[in-house]
């Protein structure tokens, strides 16, 4: 009899609702089993495991290694998903394989290199990968100067954090002046450069930005799945156009992926973004870990969660290739179960208390949406 797996993700996304879908829905018939933490008791994914708990707050890297190797050893982890503190966790591969889990996640050399944008944006470039010009700024003088140049080239300037995930801290500078345009209709990323200048004159400390042209759609984001032999397995484009999404194998996007996964040895799940800079596409960014939209590949009729815990367990599954492209798509947004509230929120130290203690497992329903939905309680609807 073949045994259960036990998957444990850390503090992840919501979107990994659905990742945690796919497991227990995986083509092999294999029983798994979640375990999933969280620093958010109202995080969708501790209702969706099949235990939980809450996660300390103000852990050091090196002391969540502990926390980690511990929940390891106490839960019986086959594969541990992790996100946050990947870096620490990825340095200490030997000590998790010791307590018999597989971590999925590339080596920490990997893990290093694109932690840092600058220095990932001069790795690839030296493989041959195309990249927008960028400038890396640290004051109003240089954020000043990276701004005229892009301008006088006739681009948009935007600017966003060095390192950093997601587009958190992603803004594009404008000149106009802040004004009721401003504040009419939804907020947007785009900021008056006075204002902008004003704001790093009075900070404290000096900030970290990469500046670099404003680029253009469409975005296509290549899921790669790699093996510790550094052959890829998995390479398929997600693009997205405005609202329209949709799926792509070609080679201008894909060529340029490989090369990056299997040449930085991005082992198991990675996500490769372009955009296109003028006539071609250059590399935007580079996730050493799962992208919250991978789910969406089960349209195209793969299982890249499964694949990936395959791989992790020694089990290659070769080649995995798309029988299919789903037709294009929207997401739309929808409702997804949260653990039962025992305490009342204005209670907190009843409420500190309880959460101290292991959260109760939640029925999941076994079978899901029928489409596995993107973003946070979303779910994927042909266009």
């Amino acid at each position: 009899m073949v045994s259960r797996v036990r998957v444990w993700l850390n503090r992840t996304y919501a979107e990994n609702v659905f990742f945690m879908d796919q497991l227990r829905r995986n083509p092999s018939d294999r029983a798994v089993e979640i375990h999933a933490t969280h620093g958010d008791p109202d995080s969708p994914v501790l209702a969706a495991a099949d235990t939980a708990e809450l996660e300390p707050e103000g852990l050091s890297p090196a002391g969540y290694v502990e926390y980690a190797l511990d929940q390891c050893a106490r839960r019986g982890i086959d594969v541990f998903v992790p996100r946050l503190h990947q870096s620490a966790i990825v340095a200490h591969r030997a000590e998790f394989e010791a307590a018999g889990t597989a971590v999925l996640a590339p080596p920490p050399e990997a893990v290093a290199v694109f932690h840092d944008k600058v220095i990932a944006y001069e790795a690839v470039q030296a493989i041959g990968v195309p990249v927008p010009p960028w400038w890396r700024v640290r004051s109003a003088e240089e954020l000043i100067a990276a701004v005229e140049e892009l301008e006088a080239a006739g681009h948009k300037a935007c600017f966003k954090p060095a390192s950093g995930a997601g587009g958190v801290g992603f803004r594009v500078i404008t000149r106009s002046p802040f004004s009721m345009v401003h504040l009419n209709g939804f907020p947007s990323p785009y900021v008056p450069l006075d204002l902008v200048l004003e704001a790093l004159r009075q900070a404290e400390e000096p900030v970290d930005w990469l500046v670099m042209p404003r680029l253009e759609q469409p975005e296509v984001s290549v899921d790669c799945l790699t093996g510790t032999d550094n052959r890829i397995r998995l390479a398929v484009g997600r693009t997205k156009n405005g609202r329209r999404r949709g799926f792509t194998l070609d080679e201008q996007w894909l060529d340029p992926a490989r090369r990056i996964a299997e040449g930085f040895g991005l082992h198991y799940l990675s996500n490769i973004q372009f955009r296109m800079f003028g006539d071609r596409p250059v590399l935007m960014d580079v996730n050493t870990r799962p992208a919250g939209g991978l789910h969406q590949l089960s349209l195209c009729g793969v299982n890249a969660p499964w694949a990936a815990v395959q791989l992790a367990l020694g089990e290659d599954p070769g080649e995995v290739v798309p029988p299919f492209l789903g037709q294009d798509y929207t997401v739309v947004s929808g409702p997804r179960p949260l653990r039962p509230v025992s305490l009342p929120q204005q209670r907190p130290e009843a409420q500190a208390q309880a959460q101290a203690e292991p959260l109760p497992a939640v029925p999941v329903d076994p079978v899901g949406p029928v489409a596995p939905a993107p973003a946070t309680a979303a779910q994927a609807l042909p266009l």
